[in-house]
Formats: structure tokens, sequence, C-alpha cells
């Protein structure tokens, strides 16, 4: 393949695998409660997910390494398609969490083979100093446009489609599944890996691979670092995520009215990010080296946290527009970061443990926004959603200190035998 087609392959899968998330993404607690489910239920069923995807992100990374990408996203697509079919069909609390359950296996598959086989793909034609950032940006957008015109559309084909409304655009979401498996099966192209994995095999390599994916973060301490940071930004996207729909609620005077005001600032944020993102390798050529570069984003992403902070004390429209605005900001600033980031971290990973080392990148984002949400819930409630954000502007800036003097490369990311054992 040439590095045109990888390009292009790893747009159309990045796009298909985000679609479903941002088409189910406006009804799916509506629908709970037009079915019965209180509002405490769905705090429990939204922790069964996260607590299946953080179970399930090493595992099944490991998987990848062991016996291909492109199988682990096959089986990624099966389970979306499995799971947003229940979504649409439950009505009992019990049915709820199985479709979080199945969604949560989907969304652990998919957390990093995607990616990885770009990067693996992308050396092979090019060689290992293949410039990353065009290519990882273009995924990004993609994935941002995905989220971006699924959450619009998942918003409005309720309005439009009579009846059962509300399971339309979930239905959708299972359609997009079904495309993106086809897709898969037919664009992910991978080398052949020799003979097939033997179940004794498979159990004895995912925890090799998911062993000496910890040991690249503890052998190197800049890919320690930057994983590190990952779990900083869990720490703020959650706060960002959990507050803002109640913030615009008291601003716009109900549930529902809020509901809507975030459905529409959340899709200009995805724009926003995809918008950052394709801007990213331009703002890292602004700068001597790419850790200078991730170090303005991120302080940059500080700067917006700490204005979404500052607009609290705005009410009516001016509140609106300062919340609206800040939200915009923090995910068009990410993006200039995270692209870079991400670069940086694949220089450091061997191919053998790569989508490992990505899925504990987002086991640890997952721990970060997990963890924090009591304390930051409880912050908030007694001092105030401003206190909340004011604490995540600060571990933003704690985060810009994680670039400084990042170690060099150690482009081996593992020993040779670890590297032979796990590809």
């Amino acid at each position: 393949m040439s590095p045109r087609s990888i390009r292009r392959r790893f747009v159309l899968v990045a796009f298909l695998g985000w679609l479903p998330a941002g088409l189910m993404m406006a009804p799916q607690v509506l629908l709970m409660t037009s079915r019965g489910v209180e509002l405490a239920e769905i705090g429990v069923v939204f922790s069964i997910y996260g607590l299946t995807v953080m179970a399930l992100e090493l595992p099944t990374g490991g998987l990848a390494d062991v016996i291909g990408r492109r199988m682990v996203v096959v089986a990624s697509a099966v389970f979306t398609v499995a799971g947003l079919s229940v979504l649409a069909l439950a009505t009992s609390t019990g049915m709820f969490v199985v479709a979080m359950v199945l969604k949560g296996m989907a969304r652990a598959l998919s957390s990093g083979p995607v990616e990885a086989w770009f990067v693996d793909a992308l050396h092979e034609a090019e060689g290992p100093e293949a410039d990353l950032k065009p290519g990882l940006a273009a995924g990004s957008v993609a994935a941002s446009v995905a989220l971006c015109g699924g959450v619009l559309a998942g918003g409005l084909l309720p309005l439009v489609v009579p009846g059962e409304s509300l399971t339309v655009p979930i239905w959708a979401g299972a359609g997009a599944g079904v495309v993106l498996l086809v897709v898969v099966l037919v664009v992910l192209r991978e080398p052949a890996r020799g003979p097939k994995a033997s179940l004794g095999t498979v159990l004895h390599g995912v925890p090799l691979a998911i062993r000496s994916g910890f040991g690249v973060a503890i052998r190197d301490r800049g890919v320690g670092r930057l994983l590190l940071v990952s779990a900083g930004l869990g720490v703020m996207l959650n706060a960002i995520e959990m507050l803002t729909p109640g913030r615009l609620a008291v601003l716009t005077g109900g549930v529902e009215t809020g509901s809507t005001a975030y459905a529409l600032v959340a899709a200009v944020g995805f724009a926003a990010n995809a918008a950052g993102s394709s801007l990213a390798p331009w703002f890292a050529r602004r700068f001597a080296t790419s850790e200078r570069a991730a170090i303005a984003g991120t302080i940059a992403t500080a700067l917006a946290v700490g204005g979404l902070a500052a607009s609290v004390a705005l009410a009516g429209l001016a509140g609106m527009i300062g919340a609206g605005s800040g939200y915009i900001l923090i995910f068009a600033a990410l993006a200039l970061s995270e692209v870079i980031r991400m670069e940086l971290l694949h220089r450091r990973v061997v191919s053998g443990l790569r989508a490992t080392v990505l899925s504990v990148n987002s086991l640890l984002l997952q721990a970060g926004g997990t963890l924090s949400a009591v304390a930051l819930g409880a912050l908030a409630a007694t001092g105030g959603v401003a206190w909340a954000w004011a604490v995540c502007a600060a571990v933003m800036l704690l985060l810009a200190l994680l670039y400084v003097r990042l170690p060099a490369p150690r482009i081996e990311g593992c020993s040779a035998d670890e590297a032979q054992s796990t590809a």
C-alpha cells in the first residue's frame, strides 16, 4: 500500500469507528428515562460501562498485539452492533446494563488497534522516520467530524421520525457498526503474521504483552511521562463533560433546554476539535521542538479551562456564551497538543507493543476520570462548579511540566526478545 492509501484507509475507519457513538450520544439517557429508569440507576449503568472498559483495556490491547489489529477491530464492530441493538430494545435496568457491558467491550477493543495499524503500515511504507503527524491529525479530524455529525443527526432524527423516535438514532448507530465491520474486512490489510496462533499461544502472549507494555512505561521515563498526561486529561475531560450540562441547564432554565444546548455545544466542540487536529502539524512547525509545541498546546488548554471556570460569574446570555466558548476552546486547544503527544509516544514504542501501550494510555484516561469523579462532583456540589473547573485548570498546567526536558526516545522501546515474543 502507498502512504496515501494507508492514510485514506485510516481516516475512513476512524470516521466509521466513532460514528455509532455520535449517533447514540444524544438520545440514550432520554431513552432510559422514558422507559422508567431512575437517574440514580442511570448513574450505576454508566459506571458499569466505565468499569467494563477499564477492566478490558489491557487484555484487548494485548490481544491486538498477539493476533493482529484487524480481527480485534472486527470484534469491536460486532460488539458495537450487539450493544446498540440491545440498547434500542431494552425495557428494564438489567437490559440497559447488558447493553452497556457490550458497548464497553466494543470500546475497549477499539481503543488502540486502528491507530497501531496505521503507524505500523506507514512505518513499513516509509521507514521508522515517517512523519506521523499529518495522518494522526487526519484521523483525529475524521473522528471529530463523525462525532459532530453523529450527535447532530442523533438529535434531529427523533424530531422527524414518528413512533419510537428515540430508538431511531440508536438503530442508525447499529447500522453504522455493520458498515464499519464490512469496511474493516476490506481495507485493513495486514502483513502475514505466520502460522495461526493457537489458544495456548494467545493465553500466553496476551499477559506477556500486557506486562511488556507496562515495562516500557517503567523503563522509558519519556513513555511514562507521556502516559501520565493521559491520566490528567481524564480528570479534566470527565469534569467538563460531567458538569457542563448542569451549568447549561441552570443558564437556560430547565433540564430539557439544557440538554438541547449541550448537544449543540458538544457538536461545535467536536468540530473545533477537528479544526485543532487539522492545524496540529502547522502548530508543531511554529516551535523549535515537538515538546515545546505540546507545552504551548497544554497551557492553552489550561487557559481555556480557566476561562470556563471564570464564566460561572456570568448569567443569562452572557453566561451561555462564556460557557459555550470555553467548552469549544478547550477541545480546539486540546487537539493541538494531543496529536503531538501521540506522535511523541509512537516514536518510543515498537510495533509489537504498540496496541498494548495505546490501551494503557486509554486505561489511564478512563482511570483519571473515574477516580476523580466523586471528589470533583462533591467539590462542585459544595463549592460550585467554578472551583471544580479551577482545579482542572491547575491540573492542566501541571501536565505541561511533564513535557519539560522530556528524555530522548529510546527507539527500541523494549528488548528485542520482548518485541519478538509479542509480535
